[in-house]
């Protein structure tokens, strides 16, 4: 069962489950930025963590004007997101601003500072320690403009889907997340302020999953 059926099982089908599942996170992350980015555009996205390209063809979709960048750790990941572009290719669905994909470390990315509007992580931080979190957020502050925006969007503390789950599928979930309990036990929002973030907010997006925003200050 995919992520988008667990988290909307009322959904009437495959597609209208995703599209409420992204639908609602990219929302999420436009009404943020609209908010509480002053005059900053959306010019250069960086979805750090990126798999295979999921989140960041979601991301491209939604704002088609920005370049898109998305990094991930792994080269077979990468591989295989540069091979799906090569398909869209081959089926006449060229982008008009193809995306950038990325091999490096999302804790430490080289990039250049203040270059990208939004930094997206989706799905990223349950697989890490605590320390490695606060890097990624550190990296993530680093990394965007004045009035820049991160998201990220993961499974939900709060979420009474998860608190209520039967203990054996807690646990069996745990058995393949060895980073579970360290994710539950981490205040996000509070680690986001400490690295300098402000406009913190949390929304739960769908009954499973919430989206943590922050911005970068204004300066002047």
């Amino acid at each position: 069962m995919t992520i988008a059926r667990r988290a909307i099982p009322a959904a009437r089908s495959l597609e209208e489950a995703i599209q409420i599942l992204r639908g609602n996170w990219l929302q999420c992350i436009q009404d943020h930025h609209q908010q509480n980015s002053g005059d900053l555009g959306i010019s250069d996205i960086l979805d750090i963590g990126c798999s295979v390209g999921v989140s960041t063809r979601c991301l491209a979709e939604k704002f088609p004007s920005a370049e898109m960048t998305g990094l991930d750790l792994s080269p077979y990941f990468l591989a295989v997101a540069q091979y799906k572009d090569k398909l869209s290719v081959a089926k006449g669905n060229e982008r008009q601003r193809p995306i950038r994909w990325l091999h490096a470390d999302g804790e430490e990315t080289g990039l250049p500072s203040a270059s990208f509007d939004i930094v997206s992580l989706a799905y990223v931080i349950h697989e890490c320690p605590q320390y490695a979190t606060r890097r990624l957020l550190k990296e993530a502050f680093r990394l965007l403009r004045p009035g820049g925006t991160v998201a990220l969007t993961d499974n939900s503390p709060k979420s009474k889907v998860i608190q209520n789950l039967p203990p054996v599928l807690f646990t069996l979930m745990k058995s393949t997340e060895p980073w579970m309990d360290e994710y539950y036990s981490l205040d996000l929002e509070s680690a986001m302020v400490e690295v300098g973030f402000v406009n913190v907010k949390s929304i739960l997006t769908d009954p499973r999953h919430r989206t943590t925003t922050g911005s970068v200050p204004l300066t002047g």
